[in-house]
């Protein structure tokens, strides 16, 4: 696991040292995710320059050092990741002739690429990986991302200035690039919470998305081509669903699971794994432990909060699989402290509140380990997130009543003032009663004018359902999940989200913390129910093997019922949340005052500030959870006002 970043200034004003002192500036922003060694190389009469920061994991000799050179000194790479079938690939290669230095999987990728050439290469590796290839003969750079997007890889091109990097700060310390704050990515970033690739943050940088490469030549527009494709994977298992029985799926997904896990096992550094007792963790940690020979070391998170802490179902799994298990009990104030750091971290506004505990236990795993395995994955493959059934159901539902007669409701649930749905509900008994005490009829009023089950799904996971009321004048993007020809492609609603939740959310969200977290403690994190063999083959299987009566990953909970006891895998999924909504009527409070006075946010120039205002003072009231809402604003502000000190 390593940082990489480079540039190609075709100006060629610039001598060698001049490149080298511009690309050395720029990998050492990046010496958390590569504290062990560094490198640049540049070429002045081409005005190429690359550099490296290096967390060594395989091949801990100077062999595996990068700039990395292919043997012909035809290519140069610089690499971020693992690539967990370079074994095999090495064997083939010196089967047709290569010859080999050193042991690392560098190594085996820029001897492929050079052999095979780099799209064949590509397509050959199984792993997380982003890397840049310089190719000294026919003057032109390639840049890949994997599959499913675990690595990042941002780009721009300003003139004859094309920048890269694995994060935004590597770009940001090259003196030509005029950062320059790109609004629709923001008013992106007001509904998903994220910024959505291919957006950054800023105007002219890119994220390379999962499964493509690009090349550029000087003087020529860069050509991006999808060597995976996650919407014909997903198309490919509708098409062609699994025709075995359970039995026979049960066993074909655990022999891939435990080849994906066996192989991300492999490293020359201490290695362990994230544990929150959930099914993804716990089958993770449970083939894990089948492979080694010795306790695993596994980590968790817990919280004082009621209805937040799983850390004592991760100390039953932990106990009953016989791992070397760690915990550590969060409190607001370790919250508190890590917010300062937050933009440093993740470079762009970013608020899955979940970046809180994934910071905390990726400090705590990275005091024992170098590398750790993590269960993330499983709910978008496997139909395991609450959203998928409650869509679905409520859909079912609400496609009974015709639409005039729905807006028609949802125009009248709006307009009847909060005081009076509140005093309403202390006479209305049930599930009702409790939704008008709590002021919601508003919220389901919202839901009910929605124009199908997509748009549905959209409402669901915004958390600002109008970015545009927030900022006049600007026009939001519409991406994947606005895409109308996936609701033919994929008719049925379930997979349909699934299909969103991995095309974007997975890896601009999920992914993208979990990086950024543990590489901001220089942590190597794996993923191996990401595997793209793992999830081709879950996309083939029929939903009727997804989703059971106890709710989502009906195939993922029989096969850990093969390492635990039903007990302890039969209970209520309670994800990695935290209880900000607390905490920011809290120990939070006065942080988050400061950054959302009507002063300030009217001085900044992107907002609007009163429904912003308005929103902040239904949280404090207690009238409705808007937390998440308000936790959006305060990350961007956080980061706006850190970004410009």
């Amino acid at each position: 696991m390593c940082g990489l970043t480079g540039f190609i200034d075709t100006s060629l004003q610039n001598d060698a040292e001049a490149l080298k002192r511009t690309v050395q500036c720029m990998a050492d922003r990046l010496a958390h995710r590569g504290p062990d060694d560094e490198g640049v190389w540049v070429d002045a009469a081409a005005g190429v320059a690359l550099g490296h920061r290096r967390l060594s994991i395989i091949d801990l000799s100077p062999l595996g050092h990068q700039p990395m050179a292919s043997h012909d000194g035809r290519y140069v790479i610089v690499y971020n990741g693992e690539v967990y079938n370079f074994p095999d690939l090495r064997r083939e290669l010196e089967a047709e002739g290569v010859k080999f230095r050193g042991g690392s999987d560098t190594e085996v990728i820029v001897e492929a690429c050079a052999h095979w050439g780099h799209e064949a290469a590509i397509k050959r590796l199984n792993g997380m990986f982003a890397f840049a290839l310089w190719d000294c003969r026919e003057r032109q750079l390639v840049l890949a991302r994997d599959h499913i997007g675990i690595k990042p890889l941002f780009w721009g091109q300003f003139g004859g200035l094309l920048l890269f990097g694995s994060e935004l700060k590597a770009l940001r310390a090259h003196k030509g690039w005029p950062a320059r704050l790109n609004r629709q990515a923001l008013a992106s970033y007001l509904r998903h919470f994220y910024v959505p690739a291919p957006l950054s943050i800023f105007e002219g940088v890119s994220k390379l998305r999962p499964g493509h490469f690009l090349v550029w030549r000087p003087g020529e527009t860069a050509r991006i081509t999808c060597y995976w494709d996650i919407r014909e994977v997903a198309m490919s298992g509708q098409r062609a669903p699994y025709s075995g029985g359970r039995e026979a799926a049960l066993e074909e997904l655990s022999e891939l699971l435990m080849d994906s896990v066996e192989r991300q096992m492999i490293a020359d550094v201490p290695l362990g794994a994230f544990l929150s007792g959930g099914i993804d963790s716990s089958i993770v940690v449970a083939m894990m432990q089948a492979k080694s020979n010795r306790p695993v070391k596994t980590f968790t998170i817990g919280f004082e909060e009621h209805g937040f802490d799983e850390a004592p179902y991760a100390k039953a799994v932990a106990a009953h699989l016989g791992t070397e298990h760690t915990e550590l009990y969060v409190k607001s104030s370790d919250a508190l402290a890590l917010i300062p750091n937050l933009h440093r971290t993740f470079d762009e506004p970013f608020a899955d509140s979940s970046q809180l505990p994934t910071s905390l236990v990726s400090q705590l795993a990275r005091q024992h380990v170098t590398v750790a395995l993590s269960g993330d994955g499983g709910d978008e493959l496997f139909a395991g997130y609450h959203h998928y059934r409650i869509c679905e159901a409520a859909w079912r539902k609400m496609s009974k009543v015709p639409a005039p007669l729905r807006r028609w409701g949802a125009g009248l649930l709006g307009h009847l003032p909060t005081g009076l749905t509140r005093a309403l509900g202390g006479l209305v008994p049930g599930a009702l009663g409790r939704q008008l005490r709590l002021g919601r009829l508003q919220r389901i009023g919202g839901v009910l004018a929605v124009d199908g089950p997509d748009d549905l799904y959209r409402r669901i996971i915004s958390q600002w359902q109008d970015p545009q009321q927030l900022m006049p004048g600007t026009t939001e993007p519409k991406g994947g999940i606005w895409d109308p020809e996936i609701v033919t492609s994929i008719p049925d609603f379930i997979p349909r989200m699934q299909y969103y939740d991995a095309l974007q959310y997975m890896p601009d969200d999920v992914l993208t913390k979990v990086d950024r977290a543990s590489m901001a403690v220089s942590l190597e994190t794996r993923v191996p129910l990401l595997d793209h063999r793992v999830l081709e083959f879950a996309w083939r299987l029929p939903m009727s093997m997804k989703m059971g009566q106890g709710g989502g990953k009906w195939i993922l909970r029989k096969l850990l019922g093969r390492h635990l006891p039903t007990a302890m895998i039969e209970r209520p999924k309670m994800g990695f949340g935290v209880p900000i909504g607390t905490w920011l009527r809290g120990d939070l409070r006065d942080w988050a005052e400061d950054l959302l006075t009507e002063s300030s946010l009217r001085a900044d120039g992107f907002f609007d500030p009163a429904p912003i205002r308005a929103t902040w003072k239904i949280h404090l009231s207690g009238e409705a959870d808007t937390s998440y809402m308000i936790w959006t604003i305060l990350m961007f502000q956080q980061w706006l006002h850190e970004t410009k000190a």
